[in-house]
């Protein structure tokens, strides 16, 4: 009898009884190799190598270029053989209001006692008390203030000399006077340790570069662009106490670590908090980080959309901004002008843009979804800011806005014109341009972009017509995370560089944004991944670099030189006399008003009251400071006189050349400015010619030099 197998297919048959089932035999695995122990001893060995060179290079870096920009800050203004008077004027401007608070935290009672002070001050905006902490960003000046007691502390319980003083014969009919040097010196701690800051930023400069690129060539080539066009790239070493001083190097550490969260293969809501922490250390010192974080979010949403990093990492960024602006916001003592900044309203915007995300899909037209996304964040920035503005009643940074009417139509006023009539807050000059096309900067920028797009632009060809999957990351091992595009870390910083550009050009203060940057995107050069599709051969590839780097070299060699040969001393005896008259002839409570930054100079050196100062960020401050420079207008002293009144001046400090500057741009003299405001007034005799001739019956001239006037209000 013939059975059918049971489950056999169609038209197969067997006996049962003959035949006989044979058991199925996996075939043998493969032997695995034999690890070469002297091969991967090698591979040890070169990472070894390469990693030792690496910290070794990051260290001299960095020692080497703190070192070069203390040199220039003391070749300068032979700091050194400054008083400590002479040191403190040199402060000039937002410098000497910033230091006047690391000197009221060290010269206090007691660490508490002092940051009690800056919290609740009334010198800076007499009568009005007020928390400079929160105004003015001082947690550097507050946390170096701390490290320094503790210092000078274990300095006196040990019996280090950490201070060595000295007579300093002046000259010119002027007594001796004392100076110290040493790291026991308050100015000098205070310089020493940003200049240690900056210095360490250069190394960190040398990582990310090599970082970007792989290669520590792409590591020298971003340090050598950056000394080759130092004065381009930083003012550190002129402006010490600046805030961008402090801030400037933890932005690029923020960078730094936002590059590898976009490069990890599978970022963590560890990370999110880790850059949290990055941006508030950003935050806390500068009151412009949140624009520099702004464009930065803009261009993470920009390698977003274009589906270079996915959904789960663009989120993960995002928590990190708004833990950054929340913690901010809270050890700034609820500083307002956070919640109704662009910064804030970009976050909400993407946020928006996210949730949006599965609806904007179902469009299926790629260009319609990104006009849709770009619309959704213009309208939601500039609409979110204005509304939250006008609910908590903040106009704080109205003056920005307004600035950039100014750039970019025919509106002026007061503060505007106070603002674009200084040549930092001019459009970028030409001379800046031609510099950095010198030393092949931006050639080699143009290039660097130029090769990265072309090779994602393939990429992008290839797998849409030739249904490749060249570049495409995907993740098994984590269902949340969907594909990506390589190299996001690359195009981010691009996209920031255009952003750092953008803002250059308005306001050339900003320059010192972009140009670090464009050194940063020249590293991509010294990528084999990136370069290798185009010139197989390392050794040649290297050999161009060498190339590239000794072109650079030809002109901005120059450049260091320039630096180098800067020699000055700072004197500045009018403004000496002025605060020793002050220290003499007028009561500890007599309340100064005047020009900003001569304002500034009076609270640090004397510490008497004043009512303006040069930090114009607050809009109350703007106003006080448009009342007293009624000195400068053409209206009557009667009302300077009520003006002075009002505000509770009791001198009014002159400064000459504050009124009427020579050299100064058409329309920008302050008389001319005070046109824009008060036309009815027009053509009329300045105030402070009238008052330097005669200032009764409403003021007395009580003090004269060559270079200020003094006049009681009566």
């Amino acid at each position: 009898m013939t059975l059918k197998r049971r489950n056999g297919k169609a038209g197969e048959s067997g006996d049962v009884a003959k035949k006989k089932v044979e058991p199925k035999v996996s075939p043998p695995l493969p032997k695995p190799k034999k690890k070469d122990s002297g091969e991967d001893y090698s591979k040890m060995r070169q990472n070894v190598f390469w990693w030792s060179a690496v910290v070794i290079l990051t260290i001299s870096i960095s020692i080497m270029h703190r070192q070069h920009i203390f040199n220039l800050f003391e070749d300068d203004k032979h700091f050194s053989h400054l008083s400590n008077l002479e040191r403190e004027m040199a402060f000039r401007t937002e410098m000497g209001l910033y230091y006047s608070y690391f000197k009221t935290i060290i010269d206090a009672p007691s660490f508490s006692n002092g940051l009690h002070r800056i919290t609740s001050d009334n010198v800076t905006e007499f009568p009005d008390t007020i928390n400079t902490l929160k105004r003015f960003n001082l947690y550097p000046e507050v946390i170096l203030g701390a490290v320094y007691r503790v210092f000078m502390k274990i300095a006196e319980d040990n019996k280090w000399n950490v201070r060595m003083c000295y007579s300093i014969n002046r000259g010119e009919g002027k007594s001796s006077v004392p100076s110290c040097e040493g790291i026991g010196e308050p100015t000098y701690f205070y310089v020493t340790a940003v200049m240690n800051l900056n210095g360490a930023m250069m190394g960190l400069y040398f990582l990310f570069g090599t970082f970007l690129s792989g290669s520590i060539f792409g590591g020298l080539l971003t340090v050598g662009g950056y000394f080759l066009n130092h004065g381009e790239c930083t003012r550190v070493m002129w402006t010490p106490p600046l805030r961008e001083s402090f801030a400037f190097p933890i932005l690029v550490s923020e960078m730094f670590f936002l590059s590898y969260m976009l490069k990890k293969r599978s970022p963590s809501l560890k990370d999110s908090v880790y850059l949290a922490l990055c941006i508030v250390s950003f935050m806390l010192p500068w009151q412009f980080a949140q624009f520099a974080l702004m464009t930065q979010l803009v261009a993470v949403l920009g390698c977003y959309v274009l589906g270079y990093i996915n959904y789960k990492r663009m989120k993960l960024v995002l928590i990190g901004h708004a833990m950054g602006i929340a913690t901010s916001f809270v050890l700034l003592f609820g500083n307002e002008m956070l919640l109704t900044s662009f910064y804030a309203s970009c976050i909400l915007s993407v946020a928006v843009i996210l949730l949006l995300d599965g609806v904007l899909q179902k469009l299926k037209i790629r260009p319609l979804i990104l006009v849709v996304q770009g619309v959704v964040l213009l309208i939601g920035m500039v609409g979110l800011k204005v509304l939250l503005g006008k609910l908590l009643q903040v106009e704080d940074d109205a003056h920005i806005g307004d600035i950039l009417r100014s750039k970019f139509g025919n509106f002026k006023n007061f503060h505007t014109l106070l603002y674009t009539c200084a040549p930092e807050f001019d459009f970028l000059e030409y001379e800046t341009y031609t510099k950095l096309t010198k030393t092949c900067l931006i050639p080699a920028m143009l290039l660097s972009v130029a090769i990265i797009v072309f090779t994602l632009l393939r990429r992008e060809v290839n797998n849409k017509f030739y249904s490749k999957k060249e570049g495409i990351v995907t993740y098994p091992e984590d269902k949340d995370m969907g594909d990506e595009k390589e190299h996001a870390e690359l195009l981010y910083n691009i996209f920031q560089m255009c952003a750092f550009i953008a803002m250059a050009v308005v306001i050339m203060r900003l320059k010192l944004f972009a140009t670090p940057q464009l050194c940063l995107v020249v590293s991509i050069l010294a990528s084999r991944k990136v370069i290798e599709p185009m010139i197989k051969d390392i050794a040649f590839h290297r050999a161009l670099l060498v190339l590239l780097f000794s072109m650079m070299c030809f002109y901005g060699y120059g450049n260091l030189q320039q630096q180098w040969s800067i020699k000055g001393e700072y004197s500045n005896y009018p403004m000496e006399d002025l605060i020793d008259w002050i220290h003499e002839s007028t009561p500890e409570n007599a309340v100064f008003g005047g020009p900003m930054p001569t304002m500034a100079n009076i609270k640090l050196s004397t510490l008497r009251p004043i009512i303006n100062h040069p930090h114009y960020e607050d809009s109350g401050i703007r106003e006080r400071t448009k009342k007293i420079y009624t000195m400068t207008s053409r209206k009557t002293k009667k009302e300077l006189y009520d003006v002075c009144k009002e505000l509770r001046v009791e001198y009014i400090v002159y400064e000459g050349g504050w009124c009427l500057r020579s050299g100064a741009k058409k329309g920008c003299t302050m008389p001319e400015i005070w046109d824009v405001e008060d036309p009815e007034n027009a053509g009329k005799r300045p105030l402070c010619t009238v008052m330097v001739e005669d200032p009764s019956p409403y003021f007395k001239q009580v003090y004269k030099n060559v270079k200020f006037d003094v006049f009681k209000v009566l």
